[in-house]
């Protein structure tokens, strides 16, 4: 599975320690809560509520330099707004990939 990274954020900061920290925190602190948003629209099936906050997400998936899990949300968001979740698993194991990473950053 690919792994998240800090490459793109530290390309941003450009050896601007505080920069770089503050992005960190940005992020830490608003992808947990836009997974708790996801796993209640998917819980109560609100198929455009989740394709809204996929949208969100797989930017910070690019941010975190997740070719692959930005590329593979671009056609969830897609299934979402058609009401399907099937890849719903399978998105939910990049979360927790990156959720993991998060703790250790």
């Amino acid at each position: 599975m690919e792994q998240p990274n800090l490459n793109y954020i530290d390309q941003l900061a450009e050896g601007d320690i505080e920069f770089r920290e503050k992005f960190i925190e940005i992020i830490k602190n608003e992808f947990p809560q836009e997974l708790i948003v996801y796993k209640n629209a998917i819980k109560e099936l609100n198929t455009i509520a989740a394709a809204d906050i996929v949208h969100k997400l797989k930017h910070k998936f690019n941010i975190l330099s997740m070719k692959e899990a930005y590329s593979f949300s671009v056609i969830y968001e897609d299934e979402l707004r058609a009401h399907k979740v099937d890849m719903d698993k399978d998105f939910q194991l990049i979360l927790g990939n990156i959720i993991d990473y998060l703790k250790t950053i």
